[in-house]
């Protein structure tokens, strides 16, 4: 999940968290709305129904930097890319809806499977399973560089938030603009050594459960593991009402050989209980520094989300230095692409037109 020390301001959050909704933001069909930038009208997302799509037509592998990418896609072969990136306790399938949405206006949309993932596999057994945050940005660039992608779109959420918000900082050229659902949310591990506000270690439960010995044991058991995926989901989109048949067909992706590993290497690694591996160590030392982002941004807040501060984004405005626009959802948690596609979709669009 985000970044705990971006959102040490959050001490009041919860369900009922103070986010300001945006006019006409506040439910799925607010984004069939008319649209319109300084380079002329941008296409208007049909609204549909949550849950409108269960599957994806076209499913890949790719051999990709250290892994084996398993990857949906979807839309024109030679249209403009968008690349969308999931969560934990998430995978591709957050973006079942959002995707054909995309591809229907002529976007190529492609969504990997992040390492540790459904089909995404490590090409060799002595690959060390890191999960740092840029080692997951550098595997998104070596997908890019595999599939001959210069350029893209990106949106994400949670995980997929955070590796946007890196590539867009370090690789600018490899963006055209980006969709960051909870803002700027690049890990810096040194912040993550003090205390947060009371509420903010609250959210973080599973975070300290992982580091410790018991956490470690209900990770790497399958069922133990399944049943937290799903309990995690109840808590951080209290108002959707997904059904088993939604869960299970993303929990096949949990079943992944190195999903342990890579699971509660990230969440230690986060709060300093590991040292990253040295071959990253001067991409760390740059998003330590919280580099600022120049590509054209769209930030949503999930007004449910726990992780969401009351506010309007002003806490991580600073960041963004290039055209930008805000956005509270209102009455959506965590997973928002999958619990409101037409609305994600809707900012993908928008932010490619900024």
């Amino acid at each position: 999940m985000i970044n705990r020390r971006t959102f040490s301001k959050a001490a009041g959050l919860g369900a009922g968290a103070a986010a300001i909704s945006l006019s006409g933001l506040q439910n799925q069909a607010s984004a069939a709305t008319s649209h319109r930038t300084s380079g002329g009208p941008v296409p208007t997302v049909p609204t549909i129904t949550p849950g409108t799509h269960t599957t994806f037509p076209t499913l890949k592998q790719i051999k990709a930097g250290v892994l084996d990418i398993g990857y949906a896609e979807a839309g024109p072969a030679h249209g403009p890319v968008v690349i969308l990136l999931h969560g934990w306790p998430y995978d591709i399938h957050s973006y079942v809806d959002v995707a054909p949405l995309l591809a229907d206006l002529g976007y190529r949309v492609i969504v990997p499977y992040l390492r540790g993932h459904g089909s995404t596999r490590f090409l060799s057994s002595r690959t060390p399973r890191n999960a740092e945050q840029s080692a997951i940005a550098l595997d998104i660039i070596a997908l890019m560089d595999a599939l001959k992608i210069h350029r893209a779109v990106f949106a994400g959420f949670d995980w997929g938030s955070r590796t946007a918000d890196i590539i867009a900082a370090l690789w600018p050229e490899r963006v055209k603009a980006l969709v960051s659902t909870s803002g700027y949310v690049i890990t810096n591990v040194k912040s993550q050594l003090t205390p947060a506000a009371p509420a903010v270690e609250h959210n973080w439960w599973y975070q300290w459960y992982f580091a410790t010995d018991r956490g470690k044991q209900a990770m790497e058991n399958p069922e133990e593991r399944v049943a937290l995926c799903r309990y995690v989901w109840t808590l951080v989109s209290p108002n959707w009402n997904f059904s088993d048949a939604t869960f299970d067909r993303t929990a096949q992706a949990f079943l992944n050989p190195d999903y342990a590993a890579i699971v509660l290497y990230n969440y230690r690694w986060r709060i300093g209980l590991i040292e990253g591996e040295p071959r990253y160590d001067r991409y760390e030392k740059l998003l330590a520094a919280q580099p600022p982002i120049h590509v054209p941004t769209i930030t949503l807040d999930p007004a449910l989300d726990p992780f969401t501060p009351p506010g309007d984004g002003t806490a991580y405005r600073g960041h963004f230095t290039g055209k930008y626009e805000h956005r509270t959802i209102a009455n959506i948690g965590h997973n928002l692409p999958q619990e409101a596609p037409t609305t994600f979709a809707q900012a993908v669009v928008d932010a490619d037109h900024l």
